[in-house]
């Protein structure tokens, strides 16, 4: 079962796909934003944190960008967020100053490569995203940008998915 889960932000979009998951004792949760072993960032560490303080004792965290690989870890895959994936992948581009047409490209390689690990998936995989849709985006270039990007990724995602959950206000509708 693939299943992609949408919504705003603090909507419960997270513990509801940990729930989707919980009945597995091993289940591999990955944080695809900066990994700790090369961006110290505080928040995202604080995150990584109250994210396994909540967490079955058999859950594994992982910290990579390479979603594709990620996707195709044995057992249940559980990853949060696809948001925190683009923006860690644009970062490690240096992709915020190129041309819009170059960004697409660079994304449209990390989104195929997704799609393919996506598809190869040994097991259970629940995706968690922002649904761009929903959510106040700055009108600067990097903030629709961002929301096109991210609009694409769910789109091409959801695709390969069995189902899509949107939470909003932490009620479930199964799409």
């Amino acid at each position: 079962m693939k299943v992609l889960v949408t919504g705003g932000v603090r909507s419960g979009k997270s513990r509801h796909a940990e729930g989707l998951l919980v009945a597995h004792p091993a289940v591999t949760y990955v944080a695809p934003g900066p990994t700790t072993d090369e961006d110290t960032d505080p928040d995202w560490a604080e995150r990584i944190a109250t994210h396994r303080s909540r967490r079955p004792a058999g859950w594994t965290t992982l910290e990579s960008r390479d979603l594709a690989a990620a996707l195709t870890t044995p057992g249940p895959v559980l990853v949060d967020c696809l948001g925190t994936w683009l923006t860690a992948v644009l970062d490690h581009e240096d992709a915020w100053e190129r041309p819009g047409s170059q960004v697409l490209a660079l994304v449209e390689t990390h989104l195929a490569a997704a799609t393919d690990g996506l598809r190869r998936a040994p097991g259970h995989v629940v995706l968690v995203t922002n649904e761009v849709g929903l959510g106040v985006v700055p009108s600067h270039r990097s903030g629709r940008l961002f929301r096109d990007l991210l609009g694409l990724a769910n789109q091409r995602l959801a695709a390969e998915c069995d189902e899509v959950h949107l939470v909003v206000a932490g009620r479930v509708l199964v799409l």
